[in-house]
């Protein structure tokens, strides 16, 4: 698989480029601020055809290009329904200060095709079997996609903004809950095997193994299956 990436914008918010080889159709996750030229590059390096854009959550510094680098290559996004509202209207996701700081007269729009994500579903698309887990905490709309192990290739999973190399995502945001978070690390992310690797909305990549030995967020936290309960 080639998985190729790069900080977009201010934010440093890492968007990721997704196929299964060289010349082949591939899906672009969390297009942020000023994306298309680190995308372009990618697409033409590796001889890429992009065929879907994946949100993992709808805070500004992951969706800021989604409606561009969509309507550029004519395709569709995929976001939570939960976070929909963000992609028009990303001040609701923000603190005050941070509107007024970032915002300003920004205007965002819907890509023409938006497709909404549910918990457990399993995409098929560019040749890549991906599966979608909720993981509300950082937003009520988090998601993480995974791709499996295949020979001696891990299992990726793609956190967003839920796990970090040595963190967490915050939660102290409009949407964000504590709680929920320490709910969807224990479920979506420690059920999965130590060798998965993680890649996240922010910083460098890690594995499942490194942060559940390592992080001191996750120290108390025990695996969880089934759904979620008591929040």
């Amino acid at each position: 698989m080639l998985v190729a990436g790069f900080p977009a914008g201010s934010f440093a918010a890492n968007c990721y480029v997704v196929a299964p080889a060289a010349g082949e159709e591939c899906v672009i996750i969390d297009p942020g601020q000023d994306a298309e030229a680190g995308i372009d590059e990618i697409l033409r390096e590796h001889r890429l055809k992009p065929v879907a854009v994946l949100l993992t959550h709808g805070h500004i510094d992951h969706v800021w290009s989604v409606a561009p680098v969509c309507g550029a290559k004519d395709v569709p996004a995929f976001v939570h329904p939960d976070d929909r509202d963000l992609l028009t209207d990303p001040g609701k996701g923000l603190s005050l200060a941070t509107r007024q700081q970032f915002l300003g007269g920004l205007t965002l729009t819907e890509p023409d095709d938006v497709r909404e994500l549910a918990d457990g579903v399993r995409l098929e698309l560019a040749g890549l079997e991906i599966t979608v887990d909720h993981a509300p905490g950082h937003t009520g709309g988090s998601v993480t996609f995974r791709t499996p192990a295949a020979g001696e290739i891990p299992e990726v999973m793609f956190t967003g903004d839920l796990l970090f190399a040595g963190s967490i995502g915050r939660t102290d945001l409009p949407g964000g809950s504590y709680e929920q978070i320490v709910d969807s690390l224990s479920r979506v992310c420690l059920s999965r095997p130590d060798e998965t690797a993680v890649l996240p909305g922010h910083g460098p990549q890690t594995t499942i193994g490194r942060e559940r030995a390592t992080n001191p967020f996750l120290a108390e936290l025990k695996p969880a299956d089934g759904p979620h309960k008591g929040f």
